[in-house]
């Protein structure tokens, strides 16, 4: 299946911008089940300088500056990508989610080393005696450690409300794990920090997710928006996709576009700038499958 993305961002600024500096995490990544067929980033008004890169998770990086006054500024980043559906893991044939936590901790190979780093805190999830009691239920003794983190993810989609409203990207863990309520990214937040609280890596995933209108309802053009969810770690296995918000293991409609420790490491546009005042933000996301 080959998707159609379009990712509109717009600051509209109260006073002039005279000099900023962005960096974008905009483009699909290149892995098992998807390709990025093409990509393009227009950004109004044209920047002084473009520089592309890739940053320490591997995260395609577009770093941009711009040095004449603007109050308005426009970046839509078009993709095209073909994913290709996965057969779904055997859940109860990895091992036992404590001799993952054992590995993880004591083989020096570089993979496990590289997964070690995402079993430590970082700035938007903290591991906590909270988090490593919610997460209890589901890690019992023995537990194939895919189907524990499976019975996890299904325990947060029913515990936990989907409320636009109810937090910003610098709502702490604590209260969220409180109020039970929050977006993707704080039950991404949320799952890393149980799985990290029982000594076993977590990554944060950044991407968009193909969405159906309902039977007899027109397709709402921009209505999609990012999505967040994250993986976990098995040596010898590999990184395995779930989805909390909507209770699944990702099978063919969902697209990466960055990986890190938490939405720190993949925020889409991130920046500095001199002057603006208060400013505005309007983003739509379009997804659209084209055969």
């Amino acid at each position: 299946m080959k998707l159609n993305i379009v990712h509109r961002t717009r600051y509209l600024y109260g006073e002039p911008v005279t000099n900023s500096h962005h960096d974008a995490r905009l483009s699909p990544r290149d892995g098992e089940n998807q390709r990025a067929l093409s990509h393009e980033v227009f950004i109004t008004p044209d920047p002084d300088t473009r520089r592309r890169r890739f940053d320490y998770f591997g995260n395609r990086t577009l770093h941009f500056s711009m040095n004449e006054p603007h109050r308005e500024l426009e970046i839509v980043a078009k993709s095209l990508v073909e994913l290709t559906s996965q057969p779904p893991p055997l859940l109860d044939a990895t091992p036992p989610w404590e001799e993952v936590r054992g590995r993880v901790q004591s083989v020096r190979r570089r993979d496990i080393l590289d997964a070690y780093a995402m079993s430590l805190d970082s700035p938007h999830v903290a591991r906590s005696r909270e988090l490593a009691d919610y997460a209890a239920p589901s890690f019992v003794s023995g537990v194939p450690v895919l189907r524990a983190v499976l019975h996890l993810v299904g325990r947060i989609y029913e515990d936990f409300t989907y409320d636009s409203r109810a937090t910003e990207v610098s709502t702490p863990l604590t209260e969220v794990l409180q109020e039970r309520r929050g977006v993707c990214q704080d039950f991404a937040h949320l799952a890393i920090g149980c799985l990290r609280s029982q000594g076993l890596p977590a990554r944060y995933v950044s991407g968009y997710l193909l969405t159906r209108p309902p039977a007899g309802k027109a397709r709402m053009i921009g209505a999609d928006a990012s999505h967040a969810w994250f993986s976990a770690f098995i040596p010898d296995y590999g990184w395995v996709d779930f989805d909390p918000t909507n209770n699944l293991i990702p099978c063919g409609e969902h697209v990466t576009v960055a990986l890190g420790r938490d939405f720190s490491d993949v925020t889409p546009i991130r920046g500095v700038m001199l002057g603006g005042g208060k400013h505005q933000l309007q983003v739509s996301v379009d997804v659209e499958a084209i055969g």
